[in-house]
């Protein structure tokens, strides 16, 4: 079967629910500078590397597992101009010996999966920052708390039980930027329209089915409920 998510975010140039507008206001609460040394875990196809190194000049190393996906940012970062900003290393940043305080920012946008969960990231990126430089994570949350009966919490927790997730780890919440309704539609209707469109060309691959039932879960999940409920925002957080 094709990588689903490689059919699916086709068109996205930033692969989170948030906007560019979004990411340089992260870059401004962060104070990033030329001098700047930033970690980005699950860079994906390089989106938020791309914006920051451009509007602030600070140097990244992006981290990304999947082939296509850090192919493409090569290419994107040959494109923009901006190799001697942005590195792309290939490799399951699970597996990566971080240096111990060697960033002045260590990211982790829509991925806390790479080591599990938040608990998991927060204490893998911390120690990759010096003292006084910042952890920063995109992360769902629940909207609503408690749930309805029947949504299962998947981990997640309110917004308020978020944060103090982050001040147990010894890292203080500095900077919320929550995504908007019209972020996570974008969002989710990119993958939709990616989708048909992969599968109006592929009628009769074998995957075709499993696709189209994927799909038509998430998307039928998304305006059910998830909608309505889940939240995400990107968390940036001072180490102490």
């Amino acid at each position: 079967m094709p990588w689903y998510y490689a059919v699916a975010e086709r068109d996205h140039e930033i692969q989170n629910p948030t906007s560019p507008a979004k990411i340089r206001l992260l870059g401004e609460r962060l104070r990033l500078r030329p001098e700047s040394r930033v970690l980005d875990i699950a860079c994906g196809k390089g989106g938020p590397a791309l914006i920051l190194a451009h509007e602030f000049g600070c140097t990244i190393t992006g981290v990304e597992r999947a082939s296509e996906f850090a192919s493409e940012a090569r290419d994107r970062v040959r494109a923009a101009g901006l190799a001697d900003r942005i590195e792309i290393v290939e490799r399951d940043a699970s597996e990566l010996e971080l240096e111990p305080g060697a960033y002045d920012v260590a990211m982790c946008l829509g991925a806390s999966f790479v080591w599990g969960d938040l608990h998991g990231t927060l204490a893998a990126l911390a120690p990759a920052v010096h003292a006084g430089g910042h952890v920063v994570v995109g992360e769902p949350y629940w909207r609503r708390w408690p749930l309805p009966d029947g949504i299962e919490d998947a981990g997640y927790v309110s917004l308020a039980a978020t944060v103090e997730r982050f001040r147990a780890a010894g890292l203080a919440v500095e900077t919320l930027i929550a995504s908007s309704e019209d972020d996570w539609d974008r969002y989710e209707s990119l993958h939709w329209r990616a989708l048909e469109a992969w599968l109006l060309a592929n009628p009769d691959d074998p995957d075709a089915p499993e696709i189209r039932r994927r799909y038509e879960q998430y998307r039928d999940e998304y305006l059910s409920r998830d909608r309505e409920l889940l939240g995400w925002a990107i968390f940036a957080a001072r180490k102490c």
